[in-house]
């Protein structure tokens, strides 16, 4: 039944070209607009570790002076050297990762290639289990290496095809500011979206290409990007005894007793370090996981939520005058209903007739509307912003676009199609 019933709907719709082509363009346009602003939402809101996010925490405490001070007001979103490295040694977590971001002078062995600067992570041993981090070759450093300021490095897919064209390089030596570093792993393919780990260095930048030891970096005095918040004396050249905040912190604790125990151990620690004199304001922490932290940054730019509201409301609109052109197109045919009826089609059969036809306006103007999509994000890509090059469809859009254009288009047609349905049928024989 259900091929006879498009059949009947792609014999009508051919009949009425004009009707047919206004309908499917409406459909087109605001599937178009909404999909593509839909897509940039949900690549910019996804989870970026989905399964481990919620294992993954980021402390937080105040070791700040009482400059400036109010009662539980939200603690630096950074750790200082001295904190940070207590709280790394302490190893009170499954895994634990000190780090921060920079950029370093990366001289290639081939003359060939002009020395330039990579983005750089400098970091702890953990990360790369902690975050799931796939090796293409090799693999990380270890704890000894980060306590020995070893001079070691990763590098990831891309950059080792730019060294050494995609080869294993593990136990090659590459030059960063006139320094020797042993390459003991490459990366695999891997950029977790948003940046969730540093948001300082950019909610959505380019991932770093070098990974090397946090206390490696520091003793080499590597530049540092992203924020340093200081107070007291501030800023020095000495980054390990300076009062500043300027590392990201994480743990990994896979239960809630895990997580409850180690938000005791931060207050512990901070009932501590007042009673030493080093903090003066009262015990203040907080430990969100990624979506939580993610949440509380509130990462997802603003502008883009404006923009799907309003590519949803033009969706609207463009439903709104499907329905008028459906109840025109399925009204015109009252005749040829009303026949239909007076030899035995019932009004369900009839409305399901209709609906059918206008989940194949649907479909058509589904398949509209994922190219102009597909333009759109090709136009969201040339834009100058750093999430810019994310805007990709995937398979799960792709679908949700030709459902979500046969969806809105029944519910279109709900209204048409049940009108036209309700006209007695003796009224149409009598007229003709």
């Amino acid at each position: 039944m259900l091929g006879y019933y498009l059949d009947l709907a792609l014999r009508s719709l051919k009949r009425n070209k004009a009707l047919t082509a206004l309908m499917v363009l409406a459909i087109a346009l605001g599937i178009g607009a909404s999909m593509t602003t839909l897509t940039v939402l949900h690549v910019l809101s996804g989870d970026p570790l989905p399964g481990k996010s919620g294992k993954l925490f980021y402390p937080q405490l105040d070791p700040q002076d009482m400059d400036g001070y109010k009662p539980q007001g939200e603690p630096p979103a950074q750790v200082g050297w001295i904190d940070g490295m207590a709280l790394l040694h302490a190893k009170r977590a499954r895994y634990q990762a000190l780090m921060t971001g920079g950029a370093v002078p990366i001289q290639p062995a081939q003359s060939a290639i002009e020395p330039f600067f990579e983005n750089a992570r400098y970091t702890s041993a953990d990360f790369f289990a902690m975050f799931d981090v796939p090796f293409l070759y090799g693999h990380g450093w270890n704890a000894a290496d980060d306590e020995a300021g070893a001079r070691v490095a990763v590098l990831t897919r891309e950059l080792n095809d730019k060294l050494f064209g995609g080869k294993d390089s593990t136990g090659q030596t590459l030059r960063m500011d006139d320094v020797a570093f042993r390459i003991v792993g490459v990366l695999d393919s891997w950029r977790p979206t948003p940046h969730f780990y540093d948001l300082m260095t950019g909610s959505y930048s380019a991932d770093e290409g070098v990974f090397v030891p946090l206390t490696t970096a520091t003793d080499l005095k590597f530049a540092h990007n992203g924020s340093t918040d200081c107070w007291g004396k501030g800023f020095s050249d000495n980054m390990k005894t300076a009062t500043c905040t300027w590392l990201q912190f994480w743990v990994q604790l896979d239960t809630p007793a895990e997580a409850a125990a180690y938000r005791e151990y931060l207050l512990n620690y901070s009932r501590e370090q007042q009673a030493l004199g080093r903090f003066q304001r009262p015990p203040n922490v907080r430990l969100r996981d990624v979506m939580g932290w993610l949440d509380y940054n509130k990462v997802v730019p603003s502008d883009v939520r404006l923009q799907v509201w309003l590519a949803f409301g033009f969706l609207l609109v463009c439903l709104v005058n499907t329905v008028g052109l459906m109840l025109a197109k399925f009204l015109r045919r009252a005749a040829e209903l009303g026949v239909r009826r007076a030899l035995g089609a019932s009004r369900r059969s009839l409305f399901a007739q209709l609906l059918v036809e206008a989940g194949a306006v649907g479909l058509v103007g589904g398949t509209g509307g994922l190219l102009l999509a597909l333009a759109g994000l090709w136009l969201v890509r040339r834009q100058p912003s750093d999430y810019a090059a994310l805007a990709h469809l995937d398979l799960p859009m792709l679908l949700a676009t030709f459902a979500f254009a046969v969806v809105a288009t029944l519910l279109a047609g709900l209204l048409p199609a049940w009108r036209a349905c309700l006209i007695p049928p003796a009224l149409q024989l009598k007229s003709n």
